[in-house]
């Protein structure tokens, strides 16, 4: 009888330590998910930095490209409106040499 009841001791305690043993895993799992999930938020967090990142960049060469287009474009109305005037000159010339020509 104390032999059996030495031998249902020593497999209650075994069965206690074995539950103690899967209930700290399970702990364990649990802290390395909660730092792979708190890693994925940093990680995501750093993506959508990244991404601000790269629309001010794609912003600021959109503003640039406007600038450079608007001075070019004003440019090109300058060097018309000059020939056009040196143009209209010409023009004044010749009427002028044609008239003292009749004359």
């Amino acid at each position: 009888m104390k032999t059996k009841l030495a031998l249902a001791a020593v497999l209650a305690a075994l069965a206690l330590t074995a539950c103690a043993k899967k209930e700290e895993a399970a702990a364990v799992v649990d802290a390395a998910a909660t730092e792979a999930a708190a890693a994925a938020t940093d990680a995501a967090a750093a993506a959508t930095d990244a991404a601000a990142v790269a629309t001010d960049a794609a912003g600021a060469a959109v503003d640039a490209t406007a600038a450079v287009a608007t001075d070019a474009a004003a440019a090109v109305t300058e060097a018309a409106d000059a020939t056009a005037a040196a143009a209209t000159d010409v023009a004044a010339a010749a009427t002028t040499v044609v008239e003292e020509a009749k004359k």
